[in-house]
């Protein structure tokens, strides 16, 4: 587009003077994990150097919860120490041990997640929407040595399995004696190397299974640093919009976007988040923003949706807001569109990142300009990642060529934890990591055609329809089944199962999401049921044709 080329030409200068010698964001070149690779010369080592920053930031506010409980930067300082201790001394956590947290979003939450990192122990962050089921898997994956739990998950470890078999320590009932135990702790002083892993984060792979991508203090770093960058570059190619008020946080702490965006690299920059509670309700939302003056929203599609069309927006001075962006999925057409109508003096500003838990959370990063010149661009890669696009014997493709998206840089992951055989699947020579897309690049931006392992993202959460298939595969009443997302403009897709019955059996659309339930977390549960009598379509070596089944195709193969 013509009309977007001296902006273009801007973010290169940008970039080119961002990098430059003595700035900020100049790089280096060092080994990591054994690789020669571009780094940020200019980094902390370890998280805790960045919790220990945070001190500079004084009783500026840290977090604020919807419920009224608020941290200062000082307060969250000291009430971190103090629990960092209590976890040393009453549960013995040192460095390398495993902490895990399954809980809803609270400031306990962020307390323990800054407390466990702070001794160079792991963070288990385990997924708050689970089943019983899906929560012994995690354990038993993960092996922790404490788990932290509201009274709604301790709840539910009752559904699981076998015993806990580790402490379990209640947010509600016992945190606080933690927050108070010792009021002049300091923080730990023991070594972290910067490829110490720090956290592990739950994802999902073509087994259905869940995996644990293990990263370290070098990715959580590496992704604050390339955060700092997009808004240094964003600030340099962009017209000032709004104030600089606080930041809304809607994203699950369990995902990166929650822990790696909204409770670190906020820490980092010494920003306000602001954290409803409970359900996702944006007249709620709109309350809290005009009471903690929020100007910047952030969070999936379908929140950006609920609140831009919800009637109370117009009680906001939408005039103010300094940005309204996405993360956690795509940023569609019609949301730029929708942005553009509801804040015309932010048309233009809506960017959006690229990136999973594998790769660090961010590989790339599309600005406006870039997003409406393609909907499947996700811009050219950030400073220090390399992208490449392969073919299945893992040779590189020349310029436009469709294959496989492979990526490497810092913010890579240490590995899928107990999991060798995902490994070597998903690790290349020269640690190069498969993302498990299609995609190409154009004039050295990125492009993203399809998923391969046909994930469904519903309202920022990755689904993968594997896990689904295998839970409805065991309904007495199943004879096939196959799972596929279905389109949609506020969730971005929902899951839909096409059923074929054994033969005599009639189950019911409420029968097969009754038996989903019992194993899957509410968001797995098949919205739409299509119960059919004909056999699913499959292509000669038994695979269903799911894009047959989604209409996007014909059947030609013929069975003889």
């Amino acid at each position: 587009m013509a009309t977007d080329a001296p902006a273009l030409r801007s973010i290169e200068d940008a970039t080119a003077r961002l990098l430059s010698p003595g700035s900020p964001f100049e790089l280096a070149e060092e080994v990591v994990l054994g690789e020669t690779m571009a780094v940020y010369k200019n980094r902390a080592h370890s998280l805790r150097e960045l919790l220990e920053g945070s001190a500079a930031h004084g009783d500026k506010d840290y977090i604020v919860f919807s419920d009224g409980r608020r941290w200062s930067f000082a307060r969250h300082l000291a009430d971190v120490a103090s629990v960092a201790t209590a976890f040393r001394e009453r549960y013995d956590i040192q460095k390398g041990d495993h902490v895990a947290i399954l809980a809803a979003n609270a400031p306990e939450w962020i307390l323990s997640y800054w407390a466990t990192i702070s001794l160079g122990a792991v963070v288990i962050s385990m997924n708050g929407w689970w089943a019983g089921d899906e929560i012994r898997y995690g354990l038993d994956l993960s092996q922790p040595k404490l788990l932290l739990a509201d009274r709604r998950r301790i709840e539910r470890l009752a559904e699981m399995e076998g015993e806990v078999g580790i402490p379990v320590v209640s947010f509600e009932d016992d945190f606080e004696s933690l927050r108070t135990f010792a009021p002049s702790a300091t923080l730990p002083t023991d070594p972290i190397d910067e490829d110490d892993p720090c956290l592990l984060l739950f994802t999902s792979g073509t087994t259905g299974r869940p995996k644990g991508a293990l990263v370290s203090h070098r990715t959580l770093v590496a992704f604050t640093m390339s955060s700092f960058f997009i808004g240094a570059r964003r600030a340099m190619t962009e017209p000032p919009a709004g104030e600089a008020g606080a930041t809304l946080a809607p994203f699950p702490l369990f995902h990166l976007s929650g822990s790696m965006g909204s409770t670190t690299a906020t820490l980092a920059g010494g920003a306000t988040t602001v954290w409803p509670m409970g359900r996702f309700d944006p007249a709620k939302i709109i309350e809290l923003s005009l009471k903690e003056d929020i100007t910047s929203w952030n969070g999936a599609t379908t929140h950006m949706f609920r609140l831009i069309d919800h009637p109370d927006l117009e009680k906001l001075d939408l005039r103010r807001f300094s940005s309204v962006g996405v993360g956690g999925s795509a940023t569609t057409p019609e949301l730029l569109r929708a942005v553009a109508e509801r804040f015309p003096h932010l048309e233009g500003s809506v960017g959006s990142g690229y990136g999973s838990s594998e790769t660090g959370g961010l590989v790339s990063y599309a600005n406006n300009a870039m997003l409406r010149s393609a909907a499947n661009c996700v811009g050219p890669p950030l400073p220090t990642v390399q992208i490449k696009i392969v073919d299945e014997e893992g040779l590189e493709l020349p310029a436009e060529g469709i294959g496989r998206v492979c990526a490497r840089s810092p913010l890579i992951m240490l590995e899928y934890l107990n999991n060798p055989e995902a490994n070597a699947e998903s690790f290349l020579p020269g640690r190069w990591v498969d993302t498990g897309d299609l995609g190409r690049i154009s004039g050295g931006m990125l492009h993203i055609e399809s998923r391969l392992r046909d994930m469904i993202i519903r309202g920022g959460e990755n689904i993968y329809p594997a896990e689904i298939e295998n839970r409805i595969e065991l309904h007495p009443d199943v004879a096939e089944v196959a799972v596929h997302g279905v389109d949609d403009r506020e969730m971005g897709q929902r899951v839909k199962a096409v059923i074929v019955p054994n033969q005599g059996a009639t189950p019911t659309e409420a029968s097969i999401r009754d038996f989903c339930a019992e194993h899957l977390a509410y968001f797995k549960v098949p919205e739409f049921i299509e119960i059919r009598r004909e056999a699913l379509p499959r292509n000669a070596t038994g695979k269903v044709m799911k894009h047959v089944l989604e209409g996007a195709g014909e059947n030609a193969f013929v069975e003889e």
